[in-house]
């Protein structure tokens, strides 16, 4: 660019004329507002819609755009027809800015723009009402064809408000012009089938924020990658609704973590969130795990159990692994679903259905319709919104940002002194295909946080099957078999070659970390441990038997059905 761009001010905003070349929307003739305290990107986005045949007017702040405002009340300057503002400026944040203008011109479309890609900064603009969100940098021309479909959704909405305005107007004779229009916008957000700006604080107000005010964390929920932007977009837009999800991707993509966090940015976040995985639990007490029984229903029924519908009342139920739902629970689901009462196993009265479902898997459900293996009513029924989440192989700069988090956070867990990655290990990282996802990664972080023997992880610190992915077979690749065998072979074989002082190592970080949980007060902690242990039991058994699951329940002494449930619960699935 030869040109310095010029700087805007409150007081003197930048008019660009429209580019009488290329040929404007119809609902174009109306300004684009651009708030920015970044020069260049103000600069670069007036000459792009001035290109696009918009005329454009910038603001380096949220103050400067009210203070224009009032001259729009006093019909002086003529409104937006669409405002693209920055999220974090100073003074008048975007998402506070985006609240004032749906007051006082609810007509008008508010695109949120973003340099902070978190879920947070997602569920924020979308909350205060905004029509778009987008993450810098961004494509110029992704940009303008949001422009031209808020400038469509600007002049629809006008066309909604005119009849009303005409009305109240009449109404209101001897009332300020201002009055009339602050009645006008009311009606006109309520007419229009979206939300007041009140309704909207509202609702926020029962969202994912702390009583103090503080956002909730979404623990190891990050994304860089647009794929996961997608996914935040998503979680924003369903952020003041209870429509039931459905969560697909492959095991350990973090469908549990997105289950979170769409009950924690959603209306029934104070009440319980409430999870059960199909796969882990006997077929044979499913139906009471999920509806609860009276007593007396079933030899071994001493009390009566509310079960997880009623456990999560006025919250959100997650139904994990449902593909894995038998074919006769899914018939009661499915009248669950459709009637929103349900009976206790041995009960007689109908108790109400009051929670959210989401469901997950990692199968094909389409195709389990086409096999007979799931009912296609029921499909129909939990596939209102899909949220696919992508494998980690395909958002590969999340690998980073990922690790540094897992790695700090497992460092307070473990009590230990935090670790860092030199480059070459976080480039190995960065190019391992990772078949178990960000669970996986997860894993491995842990690992190398007991293991590695420096605070700085090295590449030689990195387990096997990392420092060497192309030394697998395909059909090797992200078994159960093959890691577990690369985990043991990588530290020094088998068993009995490892020394006594190795296991006390083991044991001496597993104490340090329940001992750091206890302190903490933690929940859960057996389940945790447990956990834990069994995916080394698992895993060095699989190994031990090259993957054949009969004799690996044998040598561990349990059935081969409680084995493939475990698998699949641990999220060891092949």
């Amino acid at each position: 660019m030869t040109n310095e761009p010029r700087a805007a001010s409150p007081a003197d905003s930048r008019d660009v004329s429209r580019d009488a070349s290329r040929p404007a929307s119809a609902a174009s003739t109306a300004p684009v507002w651009v708030v920015d305290d970044d020069r260049a990107i103000r600069w670069v986005l007036s000459r792009a819609l001035e290109r696009a045949g918009h005329a454009a007017r910038t603001f380096e702040n949220g103050s400067a755009v009210l203070e224009k405002l009032e001259a729009v009340k006093r019909g002086e300057v003529e409104e937006p027809a669409v405002i693209l503002s920055d999220i974090r400026m100073p003074g008048i944040s975007g998402v506070e800015l985006v609240e004032r203008l749906n007051t006082a011109l609810p007509q008008v479309p508010v695109l949120i723009m973003t340099a902070f890609s978190d879920l947070e900064s997602a569920v924020s603009a979308y909350r205060s009402g905004a029509f778009e969100y987008l993450t810098k940098p961004f494509d110029i021309e992704k940009v303008l064809e949001l422009v031209e479909r808020a400038a469509t959704e600007y002049a629809r909405r006008k066309r909604a408000l005119e009849p009303e305005t005409a009305a109240e107007s009449a109404l209101a004779a001897g009332k300020t012009a201002s009055a009339s229009s602050n009645d006008s916008s009311d009606s006109a957000r309520t007419g229009s089938g979206s939300p007041s700006a009140d309704a909207r604080r509202t609702a926020g107000a029962t969202g994912a924020v702390g009583g103090d005010g503080s956002a909730l964390v979404d623990d190891g929920l990050i994304g860089r990658a647009p794929a996961m932007q997608e996914v935040f977009r998503a979680i924003g837009r369903l952020s003041q609704s209870s429509v039931t999800v459905l969560l697909t991707g492959e095991s350990g993509a973090g469908k549990e973590v997105v289950a979170r966090a769409l009950w924690q940015h959603s209306p029934r976040s104070r009440a319980p969130y409430v999870a059960l995985n199909m796969a882990a639990i006997p077929r044979e007490l499913l139906e009471s795990e999920l509806f609860g029984h009276e007593k007396g229903a079933f030899t071994g029924a001493s009390a009566s159990r509310a079960g997880r519908f009623g456990e999560a009342a006025g919250g959100t139920l997650f139904l994990d692994e449902i593909g894995d739902m038998p074919m006769e629970l899914q018939t009661r689901l499915l009248r669950v679903l459709s009637s929103g009462t349900y009976y206790r196993v041995g009960g007689r009265e109908p108790l109400k259905a009051d929670v959210r479902v989401i469901a997950a898997t990692n199968r094909d459900l389409e195709a389990a319709v086409r096999e007979g293996t799931f009912r296609e009513d029921l499909y129909h029924r939990l596939n209102v919104i899909r949220l696919r989440l992508p494998p980690l192989r395909d958002r590969r700069e999340d690998v980073k940002p990922l690790a540094e988090h897992f790695l700090t956070a497992g460092a307070v867990e473990l009590g230990l002194e935090p670790k860092r990655l030199t480059p070459e290990a976080l480039a190995a990282l960065e190019r391992f295909p990772f078949p178990g996802n960000v669970r996986q990664l997860e894993n491995i972080c842990r690992w190398l946080l007991v293991m590695a023997p420096s605070q700085e992880i090295r590449f030689e610190d990195l387990p096997y099957e990392v420092q060497r992915p192309e030394g697998r077979t395909a059909g090797e690749s992200g078994s159960v078999a093959s890691t577990a065998s690369s985990d043991l072979s990588s530290r020094g074989g088998a068993d009995a070659h490892r020394s006594e002082s190795d296991w006390v190592d083991w044991a001496a970080a597993l104490e340090a970390d329940v001992v750091a949980r206890l302190e903490r007060n933690e929940p859960g902690l057996w389940g945790h441990v447990t956990d834990r242990v069994e995916t080394v039991l698992v895993r060095a058994a699989l190994a031990a038997t090259k993957g054949r699951r009969m004799e690996a329940a044998e040598r561990l002494g349990v059935g081969r059905n409680t084995l493939t449930r475990k698998i699949r619960a641990l999220g060891l699935e092949d």
